[in-house]
């Protein structure tokens, strides 16, 4: 080879390595931090973990003042994750520190082979690192870490996720298909179709922003009866937010009046066993505190588990001793009322079942309920149907249109007690989560049948008598883990439970996830909380400091932990708790303890 044609071929090869070099250099200045937050330093934000089980510490730390702690808890691992932009066909290297037994860090949704490494013991600061590329198709991956059930708590800091980040985020479009559903007297729910690439929404009213979502429907509360409104919405992501969607209007239904009004704004509600004895005693209604807002008389049950006939009467001496006699217990209710208190009897419980199958026994259940009222001077109707006393017939899955006997005589009676007595009558409700925020997974027998049919049996029930309603305490105890609006599981007996059950509530949820059929929220001052008075009362129990996170995060938006609620609720209207005579057996640590809360 001669000179000149060596030195072509050398000045051509290293224009070649140059250029290698240079793709190299490229390909590794591509490279980019993509976990958001890893450090914690910015709390939880940009992280979602199971079940509430993140929490926010300042010791121990890798780095920084802040780190993860997420404790398991039964069948949760603590799983806390978050999801972020890739490319396809990109090499990922994911990493962090991680401290306790039995800790996972991995990457899912790579497109390829999912990746996780994990540590069985580290007593201090340990860095666990994977590698991953992503598949030809894959634009997002999900980074996590999680422990082992049953094990203690685990710490993790620094999280980071190096490679190649994704396209530029984009204004999104604005929402199409912008309608309103049935509107009450005080609230309009909204709907409308998803949009590309937003990761949340702003519903403006009367041109105002009002609130923000994450779904595609949201229920506008506050509203004044008989208003015509206009409503728009806008698509929200990291890159800003989209243009209003067309407007639409609705106007709100002129309403009823649901009772209580003279109730004071944060207002306690108990049971008192006055027809049966059990381990908590006996407590005479004279006896019974100032603190309580609202007593609900337990129980009036029916002479059969169809019949619709309702009985009371006060617990015989020889099963309650010291019991008063009935002229005594009717001048000690009177006493109350004078007193600025209401007083209900309560229909149902765990073992009175109340199954209104025929218009007969509907009648009968306004007659004989109507006697109990008027023989006692009652105030109004607290309805506890539990266990198989409301359940929906296959084929009933519209909540705003039941067709199953049983729920419709019910909402008839109830609507034929109300018109009786007047705008002062006070109804007041008691179902268990199985019968209302669990309707945000399942509702009845599903569209193939097979599930329990006294899945969300109550929503039907709520929505129809939503005007004439005072009050609604869902029991928050004696309950399974059930799925709130982050799609999480949450447990009984924490303030996350309450905080996100009563969230559901107050934000409203589509029924078995189904969009077009969107349960609307409640008023705040429509809803309590229900709890048990202490150990001996129920599952589920929560401890005072607890109860106050619960109602601290709900009306004044802190000490909220991990789940993140939908709104602020100043107006919420209190507590309601199973049970008076509970509560005079552990000295009123319940009752105290609402009294001293400073709302």
């Amino acid at each position: 080879m001669d000179r000149t044609r060596l030195l072509a071929v050398l000045s051509a090869a290293a224009l070649a390595i140059s250029g290698l070099v240079a793709t190299a250099s490229t390909a590794g200045a591509a490279d980019t931090e993509l976990a958001r937050n890893g450090g914690f330093e910015a709390g939880l934000n940009d992280w979602s973990c199971t079940s509430g089980s993140g929490a926010l510490v300042n010791s121990p730390t890798h780095g920084g003042s802040s780190a993860l702690k997420a404790t398991p808890a039964g069948s949760d691992n603590a799983k806390c994750s978050q999801t972020v932009t890739v490319q396809p066909n990109s090499d990922y290297t994911l990493s962090g520190w991680v401290q306790g037994s039995y800790v996972y860090l991995g990457a899912s949704g790579t497109g390829t082979a999912d990746v996780s490494t994990w540590t069985p013991s580290a007593p201090s600061w340990q860095k666990l690192s994977t590698t991953f590329r992503t598949g030809a198709s894959t634009t997002s991956v999900t980074i996590y870490t999680h422990g082992w059930y049953g094990t203690p708590a685990y710490y993790a800091d620094d999280l980071s996720l190096l490679g190649p980040g994704g396209d530029p985020v984009q204004i999104p479009a604005a929402p199409t298909g912008l309608t309103a559903g049935s509107p009450g007297s005080t609230s309009v729910p909204l709907s409308w179709q998803p949009v590309s690439g937003a990761t949340g929404y702003s519903v403006y009213r009367n041109g105002t922003k009002a609130l923000s979502v994450t779904g595609t429907s949201a229920t506008v509360t506050g509203l004044s009866p008989a208003t015509t409104y206009s409503f728009q919405v806008t698509a929200t992501n990291s890159a800003g937010e989209s243009p209003k969607s067309i407007t639409v209007g609705a106007t709100t239904t002129s309403g009823g009046d649901p009772g209580g009004g003279d109730l004071p704004a944060h207002a306690l509600v108990g049971y008192l066993h006055s027809s049966f004895a059990n381990g908590s005693g006996y407590t005479r209604m004279a006896d019974v505190p100032d603190s309580w807002d609202i007593i609900n008389l337990a129980f009036g049950e029916p002479t059969s588990v169809t019949s619709g006939d309702i009985r009371y009467s006060l617990c015989p001496a020889s099963e309650c001793p010291g019991v008063e006699s009935p002229a005594d217990f009717k001048a000690a209710i009177k006493a109350k009322q004078a007193a600025g208190k209401k007083v209900l009897i309560s229909i149902g419980g765990a073992n009175g079942q109340v199954q209104l199958s025929s218009t007969a026994a509907r009648d009968t259940f306004v007659s004989s309920v109507s006697k109990i009222i008027d023989e006692y001077g009652l105030d109004g109707l607290d309805i506890d149907f539990e266990g198989h006393s409301l359940q929906l017939n296959a084929g009933d899955t519209d909540f705003r249109n039941p067709t199953t006997p049983v729920v419709v005589n019910l909402i008839s009676a109830l609507k034929t007690l109300k018109a009786k007595y007047g705008s002062d009558f006070v109804l007041t409700m008691a179902p268990e989560t199985f019968f209302v925020q669990l309707g945000y997974q399942y509702y009845g027998s599903g569209p193939f049948g097979g599930q329990d049919p006294r899945c969300g049996a109550y929503l039907p029930v709520i929505h129809a008598l939503r005007d004439d309603l005072t009050l609604l305490h869902v029991q928050h105890y004696n309950s399974g883990p059930i799925m709130g609006l982050d799609d999480q599981y949450h447990n009984m007996g924490s303030a996350d439970f309450h905080i996100s059950m009563t969230d559901m509530l107050l934000t409203g949820f589509p029924v078995a996830k189904d969009q077009s059929r969107f349960f609307p929220a409640l008023r705040a001052d429509q809803v309590a909380i229900g709890l048990p008075a202490s150990t001996n009362a129920g599952n589920g129990h929560t401890a005072p400091a607890e109860v106050n996170k619960a109602l601290d995060c709900l009306t004044k938006k802190t000490n909220c932990g991990s789940y993140q609620t939908h709104g602020t609720w100043p107006a919420l209207r209190g507590l309601m708790t199973w049970s008076i005579n509970w509560d005079r057996y552990s000295q009123w640590e319940f009752s105290k303890n609402f009294d001293a809360y400073g709302w």
